[in-house]
């Protein structure tokens, strides 16, 4: 005769596995949202977006990439579909960070306040933790409606030595690793023929060679 084997769960194991899923059900996702021109994205993004993660305790992070930024400063900024592609390699191996291509879709100026209130309507129980620069705090009275987005955005601010701001807007400050990298300096890199190993993931670095991104422009 067959064997029978008979696995028996616990009931209070049970019982947690319902309260905490209807916990989830009833305060929405917790929800990181990291906005930029990723131009190209880079190791430091994937470090600040890892560490507000883990330091809210958040369900997932949104990469979302920008159509046109919305304060025009006359950097060189390439074709939307190539900071896109380039995202998609940076995240490919981390299962909570996603990409949102909803600016992009959008097109025009892609200002926060309109982000969001897409997202809202996408998921209204969801709260939204917008990852931002310590150097970006002290210009947020300068955001469009901002007394509105605060009220359905909370702002998260990553520490950067040297710098102290006082916001008159409620922010959550976060420590995450300090690397000095940024876009601009590896445009620049690529543009002189110099390495940009160990800065970029390596499908970001295949795919800025493989398209040729950054030589004439820097």
């Amino acid at each position: 005769m067959p064997v029978t084997r008979t696995v028996t769960v616990q009931a209070p194991v049970i019982a947690t596995e319902i309260k905490r899923v209807l916990v989830q059900r009833m305060r929405g996702h917790q929800i990181g949202i990291l906005g930029g021109t990723f131009n190209p994205p880079h190791l430091g993004h994937l470090l600040i977006a890892e560490g507000v993660y883990n330091a809210l305790h958040l369900d997932k992070i949104l990469f979302v990439p920008d159509a046109q930024p919305p304060h025009a400063d006359g950097k060189h900024t390439i074709a939307a579909k190539d900071r896109v592609a380039m995202v998609k390699e940076a995240i490919a191996d981390n299962p909570h960070f996603c990409l949102d291509e909803l600016e992009v879709r959008r097109g025009g100026k892609s200002f926060t306040y309109d982000t969001i209130q897409e997202l809202k309507r996408r998921d209204p129980l969801a709260q939204y933790y917008f990852i931002i620069g310590a150097d970006m705090v002290n210009d947020l009275p300068h955001w469009h409606e901002i007394d509105k987005l605060v009220k359905i955005v909370t702002f998260v601010a990553v520490r950067r030595p040297g710098v102290i701001v006082h916001s008159q807007y409620p922010v959550i400050w976060v420590d995450v690793p300090q690397v000095a990298i940024s876009s601009s300096g590896i445009r620049q890199r690529v543009a002189k023929g110099e390495s940009i190993r160990y800065l970029v993931p390596d499908g970001v670095a295949a795919y800025i060679k493989e398209h040729k991104l950054y030589a004439e422009h820097a």
